[in-house]
């Protein structure tokens, strides 16, 4: 009988740890540009914008981790 060797698959980076990024770098720029014009107004909406990236990519992240788990459990159930 053949051993059936099965290649681990994790799930790959999804939608909402992308737009995390994505915002995170937004927020960032904005920052360091109202830092160094003195508006005060777009430096802060830079800081929330970059809180909310975090936030967003660490959703996706649970996501992620989320689907690995149940992919895991399945493949536990399948042998």
């Amino acid at each position: 009988m053949k051993s059936i060797q099965r290649r681990k698959v994790m799930a790959i980076v999804n939608k909402d740890e992308i737009k995390g990024k994505y915002e995170q770098a937004k927020g960032k720029i904005k920052d360091k540009v109202g830092e160094a014009t003195g508006n005060r107004r777009m430096e802060s909406e830079g800081e929330a914008e970059n809180a909310g990236g975090k936030t967003r990519e660490s959703w996706g992240k649970v996501k992620r981790h989320v689907s690995n788990a149940i992919d895991d459990v399945a493949d536990a159930v399948n042998r």
